[in-house]
């Protein structure tokens, strides 16, 4: 699938706007929590994949998979971590000191795309990450409890959010720069079965109800199997930042649906801080949008 910059920054939208709907379906479950959650979570974005790759790329998908290549399981790794650390780190402290923590992803990313890869950012997108980082801290700095229980064990584990993140935006990087024509969606199943497995222990015994069940399926279809295939597509074509920077969206719009769906009403705080993020991936979409068009 080849897509233009501009396919690729709406596209990171959808995908942005479908991993914000975690928020608002966890708010329907009964009785599974924390571990659980995620072990459902990632087992069914595992039989999702395990459809969806054959479907899309045919009967050889599986056969293709690179399994001695070292970007596949670092990038799997990556995956693995993404999908169990959030979970985790709410488990520790509280939602707005995870939120604030994941607000770093673009800067951590964009570091670690020029070091590995020599990626050079322009002046925008540099600003674009700062104006960005203030906004979601500004959404949540009444709510961080730095004296609270847990914080920096917390903190410690949502930053391996970023860092995974970071890492796996940049591996697609540097695999085409080296002109691997490797294809790393499989890499999501890999995370998928490794969070299952590492989750699983944990979430034993089992408290969901059937419908517990039934919306954590969809979470592992609409919330990552899907949208986490189409960010990997995304990340072929946008820098390894843009693409850290667009999920930060992920933020807005999971507010956004809560407001709507769990009549979750936002602080002006928050309201404000949203308003300054949207601003800040604006002005950066549309200078890079003039400069293509010069």
């Amino acid at each position: 699938m080849k897509l233009t910059h501009g396919q690729a920054v709406w596209l990171m939208l959808v995908v942005a706007a479908l991993w914000s709907t975690a928020g608002a379906v966890t708010r329907q479950l009964e009785h599974a929590r924390s571990f659980e959650v995620t072990f459902w979570r990632s087992f069914f974005t595992l039989v999702s994949l395990l459809v969806i790759l054959p479907a899309w790329q045919g009967r050889q998908a599986f056969l293709k998979i690179p399994w001695r290549n070292r970007y596949f399981w670092l990038s799997g790794l990556c995956w693995s971590i993404m999908f169990t650390a959030f979970m985790v780190a709410l488990t520790l402290t509280a939602v707005a000191n995870v939120l604030i923590t994941l607000a770093l992803g673009p800067f951590i990313t964009a570091l670690l795309a020029r070091i590995t890869t020599g990626q050079a950012l322009p002046l925008r997108t540099w600003f674009a990450i700062g104006l960005a980082g203030l906004g979601i801290g500004g959404m949540f700095a009444s709510q961080i409890h730095v004296d609270s229980p847990g914080f920096w064990i917390g903190v410690a584990v949502a930053v391996c959010v970023p860092l995974a993140g970071a890492v796996q935006w940049t591996l697609v990087q540097r695999s085409r720069s080296q002109g691997l024509n490797l294809d790393l969606v499989p890499s999501v199943l890999l995370g998928a079965a490794l969070s299952c497995a590492f989750t699983l222990p944990l979430a034993i015994p089992f408290q969901a109800s059937v419908a517990d069940v039934q919306w954590l399926a969809l979470l592992g279809l609409f919330q990552l199997a899907i949208p986490c295939v189409l960010s990997v597509i995304c990340a072929q074509v946008l820098k390894a930042a843009e693409v850290s920077l667009l999920a930060l969206l992920e933020v807005i719009f999971g507010i956004a649906l809560a407001w709507y769906v769990a009549h979750e009403e936002p602080s002006l705080q928050v309201l404000l801080g949203g308003t300054i993020v949207l601003c800040a991936l604006l002005i950066n979409e549309l200078f890079a949008w003039r400069q293509r068009n010069v």
